[in-house]
């Protein structure tokens, strides 16, 4: 198995893994400008070097729940396209081989297991998500 790399973020009081590979940056967006959306987890657009990408709270976007206030905290992440997915935290950075989901668990958008300090962690199919996003819009 290949060890690859995966940022653990906190996102809707969960943790969750994002492949290093689709990871652009971590930051703080410095205004968000609401887009009208069906989806309550869209938080409009933000700048970030010198174009407008979605926000998105990723917590809900999972469904979690969405806090009403954007949390400061953005993951910025090409998967395709660019997107940026709004975190409580972004911890740190583990370098491990995936592991396979138990046995009868579901883990929607997710691509498997790694360890975390507090025991496993969903990685996300960063793909996945964003089809999510696109289907939750075109509803």
């Amino acid at each position: 198995m290949t060890r690859r790399g995966y940022l653990l973020v906190t996102a809707g009081g969960r943790a969750v893994g994002l492949a290093v590979e689709g990871v652009v940056e971590v930051f703080s967006p410095a205004a968000v400008y609401p887009v009208p959306a069906e989806s309550p987890a869209m938080r409009g657009v933000v700048p970030v070097r010198g174009r407008l990408v979605p926000l998105v709270h990723l917590g809900a976007l999972l469904g979690g729940p969405c806090a009403p206030e954007p949390s400061g905290l953005a993951v910025l992440v090409n998967a395709p396209r660019p997107i940026a997915l709004e975190v409580e935290a972004a911890e740190a950075v583990i370098h491990e081989s995936l592991l396979p989901p138990p046995d009868g668990e579901q883990l929607p958008w997710a691509v498997g297991l790694a360890a975390g300090a507090a025991g496993p962690v969903p990685v996300l199919d960063l793909a996945a998500v964003v089809a999510r996003l696109a289907a939750a819009e075109s509803a």
